[in-house]
């Protein structure tokens, strides 16, 4: 390409990538036949538009004046005029012949200049870093019209040499601004004798130049002095060298610096950038970093950034004769120890060349920190690579030298502020901050100024060098570190959440570890007090990492303690408010040390007012969850672990892709993956990429290690993408996807390719699922027609097909039967698919059906997956459970509760230890399979009755095999048992005067079980909602069969409850979801009042302890107060934005609570009706509501000061501010009514998975 032209678009590339669309160009570039369509993938790959147009920009430099035409007429027909306008003054007319570039990218006239300026060779290996090569040619161009310094500078072993030549090896660069020449000098360590030498070197060299090309000047004797020489210089480059650029290589020291400040064109590098601070004419700049000012005199690039992956191992590739792609599996290990440092990816090459089959043996001399061994290169100055580290460190004073060798201590990849160096050296923050500001200068320390305060980190190269020089020391100085925190922060760890207080708690029990200081990692680590104030500034996961990274040294008994905590609560201590961390723990078993620290705690925070609940029944129950991860905000659709174990990968309604550590939950990764719910997502074999899907039916694969996005694949799909799964070998890489498109619903993609490799035709309706065979034979598809294919991956073909839809006959014509997934045996030769309640597995030689999975009526299988290592497989359910069967023995093996919501996804991990499940309820929980294979626990349904007597407590309660059970509150040993009953146990009540207990079924039955009979009465066969049956224990005589039917209702009975006018009058109140209130008459039954109350069904009522007052509640939104002396309504309150769902009042009658379904309560003056207070009106949870849930219980303590509530969890209140003092989380959710004795001391409950909670007040 023509010099003009190519310097036409360096000068406008800027506007260029900011503006143009590169996918549309190309099409027209690669019709004019300049472009390839394997250029165009290259392109299309890059993640963002404006990459795109960089690299297509890139592309466009290395091509001939053809390729500028077809840009700039491809720029016309796609409407960038302004943008052609540019580049028209420069466009070819043909192509020149006689500049025909040279395989290092110059011209013979490039070549011949740089040759007579001293410029080096590119090395004999070589990889283009373009992005820094352009930035330091576009510095360059600023020094066109006037003279000015650009420095490039970096570390030791960063390529600043290489990459200064490179940029100057243009030819419109030098043509256009240094038309004089380049004149290279070499400077180094000198000292002024050799300086003095190395200036009369290059003043010789430019005298004899300046004659051969005008014989009538002479030759001058050699300058005697410094001073002389630089006015030599100064001569020699405005008179005979005018606009040319001087290059000063590897500049160390000012004073240097200063014998060349001669009003010329300067490029330097070096590894202090402070250094041009001190030439004259050059303003100082604080921070250097790509500073745009257009008249600015001093620029400067920074070559921190490195080598990427992919241009490493182009280097050793190229060292070695051989492709990257084909090198050895210790290659990217290798370039991964190399940090990007071309210095020491060159070194391992060097060596390679010579030693070819040593990679296993340099990388563990690397992973080893022998930097001594990584010797060998002719081009650097240092014989090693701990040479060039050491080199920068001996040119620090003294004292800097020491503070410096106290970074020894920190953490790779770890940035740290100013305030926690200033603990470190116990000095002011100002001197902390100059120090460091002279590391930085002297590229022995990295600034990170998008921060404020700024933060600091070490090269992991220099990390490395430093804890190999200090060795012997580490202990120590990591002591200094703990010694010097303690010395600091007394009285308290710091809680300002900045970022030295998130340093402190993220890295003391490392430092306390690396110090051996155990006794004080065992008091910090095993207290509750560090426990809450860790997890509420950094959140649980750091805290379970650090129970996970330092369990040999911890005692293991206590570790698991703290760990199961943590890993079951995790999901709590996210919230905001965050919840009382003593009241959490008390929920721990009565063995835990957990436990025995907060028990300690709540008792002596009761002696002050503090109100605490100790779960007295708790040992009857145990965890069957080893995590609880709340990763989302919303329904989460699908989890996975990687190949390896250690990650898992969510999704979900939130629009995000998350990746966290499977041992605590640690977020790695965070991406907004989608503009739409994301629906699957999957790790590739080798755990680098993650592929997601989404209803904006595009698919989506990631960099697992960078967050980036690889590829995105959004033409075929025309409706949501249900499913996508990578390849389970690495063999070759193909990835599946499925969606509800009509006929074009499954396809296979090469990643490396824009456009899918196959369709697979077959299914007529949505597909819901696919899922290679282990070998990756085979592919699997379960969709919306009732069949399940397998497909032959190499052809596409259609194998087989299973018609699911005829397992259910009697259902087919009804409606359409959806296969939902399906998941493959470990040997690959049975098939398991799962159908509305069913799971069938099929034999896939034959397709014939083994076993029959029949799980419950009421439920829907969501999911199901088959373990790698057993005969089990697991079951997502829509009522809120996973269930373990064994495929082999037909029998189901466990029951996992704990989820309170449909569980949308299941998965084992690769080697069959752990089992994940994500559901509706925001969260993910990770079970050990061999823990959940053996258990399986009886529960309890909510409809209950509690009899609190003289201390002992008794419930009664029916469980989830529909029998009666009377449990002792206290042990939860079961008293007494029914036999399983035929029709569903809708109600049960326990009588307080006799030891009788009773239910009522769905069928109208009620049972009355005594220590010696058992009375059956069946008293409405035909059992209808719109009747009201008194069942009242002062009024029922069972023995007698005496029973009195009230009709009226016209909707379901909600409840009903005794009205007390007077000692001698007692009447009932029912209420419906008809909207009316109905006062009878408790001896004839005779309706005496029949109330239209709302508009919408009455949900609550509750009577005044006086009985002079009642209050109902509806759906309609208020709260009404009626009177029974006329039976008129005294009161309406309105406020509620959500059903009212319950009411209460106070003992003393002069306020009143509702509670509604937004989990709000409010609390009213009875004696003019105004709202006294709201509570918690300003904090939602994560459920989206004040109280995770309806509001479905209320009672007030009997000295009216203490309100307690019932939703999603527990809460007791301050009556008179309006704030909760209490939460109380059980493990389910969904509470519908709690029992409470009448000292307010005792709490009886159940939740929505049965399990009872006997809660009593710590005193």
């Amino acid at each position: 390409m023509e010099e003009g032209a190519r310097s036409c678009l360096l000068q406008s590339r800027s506007s260029l990538e900011q503006d143009i669309r590169a996918s549309y160009l190309m099409d027209h570039m690669i019709s004019d036949g300049v472009l390839t369509g394997d250029e165009e993938d290259r392109i299309r790959s890059k993640s963002t538009r404006r990459e795109q147009a960089a690299a297509l920009l890139e592309l466009l430099l290395r091509k001939d004046n053809q390729a500028y035409i077809s840009f700039y007429n491809a720029l016309v027909r796609e409407s960038y005029g302004d943008l052609a306008s540019l580049l028209h003054n420069s466009l070819p007319l043909v192509s020149p012949e006689a500049e025909k570039s040279f395989s290092d990218g110059g011209t013979r006239y490039v070549q011949a200049v740089l040759s007579e300026g001293g410029v080096p060779q590119r090395p004999v290996v070589f990889v283009s870093r373009p992005a820094l090569v352009n930035r330091v040619r576009e510095k360059l161009y600023r020094l066109q019209k006037e003279p000015g310094w650009v420095t490039v500078f970096g570390m030791a072993g960063s390529g600043k040499s290489v990459l200064a030549a490179e940029a100057v090896r243009d030819h419109a660069l030098i043509t256009e601004c240094f038309p004089g020449g380049v004149h290279w000098l070499s400077i180094g360590q000198l000292d002024r004798a050799d300086l003095l030498v190395r200036i009369q070197s290059l003043c010789f060299r430019l005298e004899q130049q300046s004659q051969e090309k005008d014989p009538s000047s002479s030759l001058h004797r050699p300058p005697g002095s410094l001073e002389e020489a630089k006015e030599r210089l100064r001569f020699l480059m405005l008179r005979r060298y005018p606009r040319s650029l001087l290059i000063l290589d590897d500049i160390w020291d000012s004073s240097v610096l200063r014998a060349f400040d001669i009003q010329c064109r300067v490029m330097l590098t070096t590894r202090d950038r402070s250094l041009a601070d001190c030439v004259s004419g050059v303003t100082l700049l604080k921070h250097y970093a790509q500073c745009t000012c257009s008249n600015c005199a001093y620029v400067c690039v920074c070559t921190c950034s490195g080598l990427e992956e992919d241009q490493a191992l182009e280097i050793l590739a190229l060292y070695v004769n051989g492709k990257p792609q084909r090198l050895p599996e210790q290659a990217r290990s290798i370039v991964r120890e190399c940090k990007g440092s071309p210095l020491v990816v060159s070194l391992i090459g060097a060596l390679l060349r010579e030693f070819p089959d040593r990679w296993a043996y340099y990388l563990h001399t690397l992973q080893q920190k022998k930097f001594k061994r990584i010797r060998k290169s002719s081009s650097y100055d240092y014989d090693a690579l701990d040479q060039a580290m050491a080199a920068s460190i001996q040119v620090l004073s003294e004292e800097h030298r020491e503070l410096y060798i106290d970074l020894t201590v920190l953490e790779k990849d770890v940035k740290v502020p100013a305030k926690v160096l200033s603990v470190l050296w116990d000095l002011e923050p100002e001197e902390v901050e100059d120090v460091l500001q002279d590391f930085v200068n002297k590229s022995l320390l990295f600034r990170d100024c998008h921060h404020r305060p700024y933060l600091y980190y070490l090269h992991d190269l220099q990390l490395d060098f430093l804890a190999e020089m200090n060795r012997s020391g580490l202990e120590s100085l990591h002591t200094k570190v703990v010694r010097q925190y303690q010395q600091r922060y007394s009285q308290g760890p710091p809680t300002s959440g900045d970022e030295e207080c998130l340093y402190w708690f993220r890295f003391l029990t490392y430092h306390m570890a690396k110090a051996n200081l155990t006794q004080e990692l065992y008091s910090l680590m095993f207290s509750l007090d560090w426990v809450r104030t860790k997890a509420q500034i950094m959140g649980p996961a750091h805290l379970i990492n650090d129970y996970v990274e330092y369990g040999a040294i911890l005692d293991k008994e206590v570790r698991g303690h703290f760990q199961e905590f943590l890993s079951l609560n995790g999901h709590q201590l996210e919230q905001r408010p965050f919840p009382d961390v003593v009241q959490l723990a008390l929920s721990q078993p009565d063995s835990s040390e957990v436990y025995r620290q907060a028990l300690l705690q709540a008792q002596e925070r009761a002696t002050r007012g503090g109100l605490y609940l100790d779960w007295v029944n708790k040992s009857s129950l145990k965890s069957l969850s080893r995590l609880v991860v709340q990763p989302h905000q919303g329904s989460i659709y699908a989890a996975c672990f990687s190949h390896d174990g250690t990650k898992i990968a969510s999704c979900g309604s939130s629009k995000t892709l998350r990746v966290f550590k499977s041992t605590s939950g640690e977020k790695l990764l965070e991406i907004q993956a989608h503009d739409d719910e994301v629906l699957c997502c999957a790790f590739s074999p080798d755990d680098r990429l993650l592929a997601t899907c989404s209803s904006d039916r595009k698919v989506k694969v990631w960099n697992v290690e960078r967050g980036t996005l690889m590829r995105m694949f959004e033409e075929e799909h025309e409706e949501q993408v249900n499913h996508c799964q990578f390849t389970n070998t690495r063999r070759r890489l193909l990835l599946a996807t499925c969606s509800n498109d009509k006929f074009m619903n499954t396809k296979l993609w090469n990643i490396n390719k824009p456009s899918s490799q196959n369709t697979m035709f077959g299914h007529l309706e949505p597909v819901n699922h696919c899922c290679f065979s282990p070998d990756d034979a085979y592919l699997s598809t379960s969709s919306s027609d009732g069949t399940l294919k397998l497909w032959e991956v190499s052809s596409a073909n259609e194998w087989k097909s299973i018609d699911v839809a005829d397992m259910f006959p009697e259902q087919r014509e009804q409606t359409a039967v959806m296969v939902k997934c399906s998941t493959w045996s470990a040997d690959g030769r049975t098939i398991i698919c799962a159908a509305r309640n069913a799971v069938f597995v099929f034999d896939v030689e034959t397709a014939a059906m083994l076993l029959e999975i029949r799980t419950s009526r009421l439920s829907t299988v969501q999911y199901c997956h088959s373990c790698p290592s057993s005969n089990l497989v697991a079951i997502a359910l829509s009522h809120y459970a996973v269930e373990l069967w064994d495929i082999e023995t037909s029998k189901k093996m466990a029951d996992c509760s704990g989820h309170l919501s449909w569980v949308h996804g299941v998965q084992f991990s690769p080697d069959g230890s752990l089992l994940l499940s994500c559901s509706d309820d925001q969260t993910v929980r990770v079970w050990e399979t061999n823990r959940v294979h053996t258990s399986s626990a009886v529960c309890l349904k909510r409809d209950s009755d509690v009899l609190f007597n003289n201390g002992d407590i008794t419930v009664v309660a029916a469980d989830n095999r529909n029998r009666l059970q009377v449990r002792n509150g206290r042990t939860g040993a079961v008293m007494f048992q029914s036999e399983d009953q035929e029709s569903r146990i809708r109600c049960t009540a326990i009588c307080s005067q006799t030891s009788a207990v009773g239910l009522g079924r769905e069928d109208g039955t009620i049972q009355v079980h005594t220590h010696m009979h058992t009375h059956i009465y069946t008293l409405l066969p035909s059992h209808t909602y719109q009747k009201a049956k008194i069942k009242s224990r002062k009024m029922l005589t069972y023995n007698l069969c005496e029973c009195v039917v009230l009709e009226g209702h016209k909707e379901q009975v909600r409840c009903f409850s005794l009205l007390t006018t007077s000692p001698s009058e007692t009447h009932l109140l029912s209420w419906s979801f008809d909207g009316t209130i109905k006062v009878w008459d408790m001896s004839s039954g005779e309706r005496l009042q029949d109330l239209v109350c709302h508009q919408g069904a009455v949900l609550a009522c509750d009577v005044s302890p006086d009985g002079q007052l009642f209050a109902t509640t509806s759906a309609d939104k208020t709260a009404k107060v009626w009177t029974s002396a006329s039976w008129e309504c005294v009161r309406l309150l309105n406020g509620h934005q959500d059903c009212v769902r319950s009411c209460k009042f106070s003992w003393d009658g002069r306020r009143l609570a509702t509670g509604d379904d937004n989990g709000e309560i409010r609390l009213w003056n009875m004696k003019d009706g105004t709202l006294l207070k709201i509570c918690s009106s300003d904090n939602k949870d994560a459920m989206d509501s004040l109280h995770g849930g309806w509001v479905t219980d209320l009672h007030f303590s009997p000295d009216n000061t203490v309100l307690l509530s019932t939703g999603g969890y527990i809460k007791w209140w301050n009556v008179e501010k309006g704030e909760a003092l209490q939460t109380f989380y059980p493990t389910g959710a969904n509470l519908k009514r709690i029992h409470v004795s009448p000292d307010f001391s005792t709490f009886v409950t159940i939740d929505n998975i049965g399990i009872l909670y006997v809660l009593k007040k710590v005193e």
